[in-house]
C-alpha cells in the first residue's frame, strides 16, 4: 500500500501569504487601538479617568483584536485575520 504523495507549496507562496497576512493583522490591530483610543479620551471629561487610562483601554481593545486575528488564521488557512468565511 503506497501513500500518497503530499503536495506542499514552495517556499515563496509561504512566505507571500505569511506577509499579506501580517499586514492583514498588523493593521487591524493599530486600527482598533486608534478607533479605541479616541473614543475613550472622548470620554475622559465625562467619566474621570485619564488619558493613560484610555490606552490601557485602547490596549485591551487591541489584544483583543490581535487574539481574534490569530483565532481566524487557526480557522482557515487564507491571507485574511477575518472570521468571515472567504475574505
Amino acid at each position: 500500500m503506497t501513500t500518497p504523495p503530499i503536495h506542499l507549496p514552495d517556499a515563496q507562496t509561504v512566505v507571500k501569504t505569511g506577509a499579506a497576512y501580517a499586514r492583514d493583522l498588523s493593521e487591524r490591530v493599530v486600527a482598533t487601538f486608534l478607533q479605541t483610543f479616541v473614543g475613550a479620551l472622548v470620554l475622559t471629561s465625562p467619566f474621570d479617568i485619564g488619558m493613560w487610562q484610555a490606552a490601557a483601554t485602547a490596549g485591551v481593545a487591541a489584544a483583543a483584536s490581535l487574539v481574534k486575528g490569530l483565532a481566524a488564521r487557526v480557522r482557515s488557512v487564507t491571507n485574511s485575520a477575518s472570521l468571515a468565511k472567504d475574505v
